[in-house]
């Protein structure tokens, strides 16, 4: 008989999108007549720029040609993608080599994997709310996590505690659920507690594309001393639209160092190496050629074009929720707006109410951690019909 992982039994009984899933489907069942308005996952709507498509049948046409077909690839991936992954940040003020980004098939492999490189033993500093993958992969390998309470108070942006040892800290910005953003000052005290603590920072910056003030930091190595105590993780998910084309990218710089029991250094660019050269067999030659072209000037602004309607979308939201006087955060440097749920009710009670009387599906806050139990979050993934009829429904129930 099997001795199984224990630690499984430490999860919630469902991920919190297959709760949501399973409710709307039992609804929806009940209720065929109704229209639904689903602005609950953070899918993208809007298809592919004709840039990515266009690179993308570059990479089917190679594969039918015995000169150019490519079998197994490099597992960091192809260098013509790091390249242009590269360029991109330096277009944005950052300098970041090439040899250390890695492609893979999205963020959330990436921060979910990440966790095999660090030891049981480890102070694990979580916010909450916070997006579900940090959690329960630290949850299945027996990790001990302590909380940072995101609130009103602190903008649902936590920030260190000297009197707190922590050795991995999680970072996202802009926030998911919460589209909060944290400024370069903030994360420089960030930056600073990780050096005085020897700790590393898992930032996830997969929302980044959304930023529009040239002041708020794209990446955490826009501050000084972040190469020596952080991780990024990105995405082409919401940048590009790939959420089912899959394709992200990892930055562990070489400068990642720290020592080991015995006294030896070990470096978290060589880990992080070797555990993908032995677990991943690097992402599809094809989807890289059409990421490749994502990252030209043409690729980019027609992901912007994109970003902009689902800005638009945002605008909607808040605009609605303004007028209503109902609380909310996010909907400016992010796709999501995430606000107090009306009349006291707790969120999964509000998600429940919110599909009964209006059929529109949102994200209940209790699903990303205990302080998100009275806040409900809603995406601008949607059409523009969709949002604004999902809107007019809002306002006339409220």
């Amino acid at each position: 008989m099997p001795k199984l992982n224990e630690n499984y039994q430490n999860l919630k009984e469902s991920y919190l999108f297959s709760e949501i899933a399973h409710r709307v489907g039992a609804y929806t069942a009940a209720h065929p007549d109704k229209e639904v308005i689903r602005l609950g996952i953070g899918d993208v709507t809007l298809p592919l720029g004709s840039m990515a498509i266009r690179g993308l049948h570059s990479g089917v046409d190679a594969m039918a040609d015995p000169g150019t077909f490519k079998g197994y690839g490099p597992e960091q991936g192809y260098l013509f993608l790091r390249n242009a992954i590269s360029g991109y940040y330096a277009r944005n003020g950052v300098c970041v080599d090439p040899e250390d980004i890695f492609i893979s098939d999205g963020a959330k492999s990436d921060t979910g994997n990440i966790s095999e490189l660090f030891d049981a033993d480890n102070i694990i500093l979580i916010p909450d709310p916070v997006y579900p993958v940090y959690v329960d992969s630290n949850l299945m390998s027996g990790k001990t996590i302590t909380y940072m309470s995101g609130n009103a108070e602190n903008q649902f942006l936590p920030m260190p505690d000297r009197h707190i040892h922590a050795d991995i800290i999680y970072l996202c910005s802009p926030n998911n659920p919460t589209g909060a953003v944290y400024n370069k000052s903030q994360l420089k005290e960030w930056v600073d507690y990780a050096l005085e603590n020897e700790a590393v920072i898992l930032f996830d910056s997969a929302y980044e594309a959304f930023i529009c003030d040239p002041g708020l930091p794209r990446s955490i190595y826009a501050v000084e001393g972040a190469k020596k105590c952080a991780v990024e993780f990105c995405s082409l998910s919401k940048t590009a639209g790939f959420t089912g084309t899959r394709c992200g990218y990892t930055v562990v710089p070489r400068e990642l160092k720290f020592k080991c029991s015995d006294g030896r250094e070990l470096s978290l660019h060589a880990m992080w190496n070797r555990r993908q050269s032995t677990k991943f067999n690097g992402t599809s030659y094809i989807i890289q050629k059409g990421a490749k072209a994502v990252f030209s000037p043409e690729g980019m602004a027609q992901c912007q074009e994109n970003i902009r309607y689902y800005q638009e979308n945002a605008r909607l939201i808040a605009d609605t929720l303004a007028r209503k006087n109902i609380p909310f955060f996010g909907g400016i440097h992010s796709p999501y707006i995430w606000f107090e749920c009306p009349d006291g009710m707790e969120s999964w009670q509000f998600f429940d109410y919110l599909l009964g009387h209006a059929q529109i599906v949102g994200t209940p806050g209790a699903g990303f951690g205990q302080n998100g139990r009275c806040y409900f979050r809603l995406t601008a993934f949607g059409s523009h019909e969709n949002t604004k009829k999902a809107m007019e429904r809002f306002e006339a129930l409220f």
